[in-house]
């Protein structure tokens, strides 16, 4: 979405509009899920969040600074958003998800499966077995720039952090998970 639609979006908002609200909802939805289910790694919290957050920003329209992007402003919210979740409910990251559809586990055993899809599934869920166990700052920082595709300094912006501290975690957290995949005993190609 082009910066000065969303601000005029976001303009028509304010005062509780949420007719012009939904575009927005519906341009941020599919990565927001993305980044919500890499942060807590189980759909149904991630949907529960991503709502949430979304209401929250609703609200917060009146005070977001029109200068800045609707985007990493949103994302900021949702992050805050999964960590409360896991804080409050007690959930723990859970691996249920696979692939960047955001799906849950769900082999394809079918007869036309090849055997190429099932190991590219069996590599994804390894991978998403090894980011359960990390420490949600390196989880984080790995999926908004490996899963999201995002720059350092939108990482930088949504973490509220420098972005050599955002090259440094993420250095730390690619370490980190090159480590535990060695111990779960994944080889590399």
């Amino acid at each position: 979405m082009q910066p000065e639609v969303e601000r005029e979006l976001v303009k028509k908002c304010r005062g509780g509009n949420s007719r012009f609200y939904e575009p927005l909802v519906r341009a941020y939805e599919p990565q927001g899920l993305r980044l919500a289910v890499g942060m807590m790694g189980n759909v149904d919290d991630a949907r529960d969040a991503l709502q949430e957050a979304f209401v929250k920003a609703f609200r917060s329209l009146d005070r977001f600074d029109t200068r800045r992007a609707f985007g990493p402003w949103f994302f900021q919210i949702l992050r805050n958003q999964c960590r409360d979740h896991l804080r409050t409910r007690k959930s723990r990251f859970k691996v249920e998800v696979v692939d960047d559809q955001v799906l849950e586990f769900q082999p394809d055993n079918s007869p036309g499966s090849t055997q190429r899809e099932r190991e590219r599934l069996e590599a994804r869920r390894t991978l998403w077995r090894g980011l359960e166990k990390l420490p949600a700052e390196h989880r984080e920082v790995l999926v908004l720039k490996e899963l999201q595709g995002l720059r350092y300094q939108e990482i930088a912006g949504i973490l509220e952090i420098p972005e050599g501290t955002v090259a440094s975690r993420l250095y730390h957290a690619r370490k980190a998970l090159k480590e535990t995949l060695d111990e779960m005993g994944v080889t590399y190609p």
